[in-house]
């Protein structure tokens, strides 16, 4: 089809009537953003001549989307997560906060609240009988090598099935899920499991992006972290097991090599004995720095809508919508 109606008046003169820019009120960021959202998907639909059978099969995902609350499982998929972090990297390059361990992407699975713990802390409940003991360690320093004591370590993963706690309802509350400030070394630990990778669930809407794309929707095996301390840069990261099929395929777009981590399988009753534990073990070594900054605004996660969100969160959330 040759028929186009973007460029004509009559649309432009839609579009900035759509935005508000003929209203007073509101606010004029949100007003700007949204016309350019607006004019991209108006000219997107003349150039590629998208028929309305198309238009409401999209309307109808984007409405299953958010019936199973799956933007936050999409998001990654489409990039947009690992783009956020490519910004941000490129922000601290200009600013010259470089040298830290790598970023990457938070993802939709932290639940604020777990429990605390100086040093050590075992995240698994011991239910998981089919799993492999993990002895999860490292040392938080910063960029000069410097022991970060006290440095707060938050670590979330799932189980050998794939399932995380909270959105798991057969699992207890908070399992794998801990809170470890770093001793006077600057040093964390913590026993667990190795957990699993997982997919998508089969057939959900951000399944059927991603088959329309060619695409697969597997992740590989990972442990997330939050790691802060006062005077350094919040650091949202993740470590992925090397060995995984997925670990250079991640459909989120989440692994960065120098995050792949190799756990060292261990037989040894006596190493075993040392760490409390009865049989063998894989014991994983992450090493974390973070650089130094005087913004308190670094010095914490960036704002957005968790689970069973802490005081400082729900705040933050309640300020920004306040502001729209």
């Amino acid at each position: 089809m040759t028929v186009k109606i973007y460029e004509t008046q009559a649309v432009q003169d839609f579009l900035n009537s759509i935005s508000g820019f003929d209203q007073e009120g509101g606010s004029e960021r949100a007003k700007k953003i949204m016309h350019r959202f607006l004019s991209d998907l108006f000219k997107l639909i003349d150039d590629f001549d998208v028929t309305q059978e198309e238009y409401w099969t999209a309307v109808n995902l984007l409405n299953a989307l958010g019936s199973q609350t799956q933007f936050g499982l999409l998001s990654p998929g489409l990039g947009f997560d690992h783009y956020l972090d490519m910004r941000q990297d490129a922000i601290d390059a200009e600013a010259k906060r470089t040298g830290s361990t790598p970023r990457t992407i938070e993802g939709p699975l932290y639940v604020a609240g777990a429990p605390e713990a100086e040093g050590f802390a075992r995240l698994d409940d011991g239910s998981d009988l089919d799993a492999e003991t993990m002895w999860l360690t490292g040392q938080v320093r910063d960029i000069d090598g410097t022991p970060i004591p006290g440095a707060k370590v938050e670590i979330w993963h799932c189980n050998s099935k794939g399932n995380y706690s909270f959105f798991d309802p057969t699992q207890s509350e908070y399992n794998m899920r801990r809170t470890i400030y770093a001793d006077s070394e600057g040093r964390y630990t913590a026993r667990s499991i190795i957990p699993s990778g997982y997919g998508v669930p089969e057939g959900a809407p951000t399944d059927v992006v991603l088959k329309a794309l060619g695409r697969h929707g597997e992740r590989p095996a990972h442990i997330h972290y939050f790691i802060s301390a006062p005077d350094y840069q919040h650091l949202t990261t993740q470590i992925n097991l090397a060995g995984d099929p997925y670990t250079f395929d991640d459909f989120a777009f989440a692994t960065r090599e120098e995050l792949v981590i190799e756990g060292k399988h261990i037989e040894s009753v006596a190493e075993a004995e040392k760490r409390g534990l009865e049989g063998p073990f894989t014991e994983v070594i992450f090493d974390i720095e973070l650089a130094k900054t005087e913004s308190a605004d670094l010095q914490v996660r960036h704002k957005r809508a968790r689970a069973k969100e802490d005081e400082q969160d729900a705040a933050s959330q309640l300020a920004s919508t306040a502001k729209v």
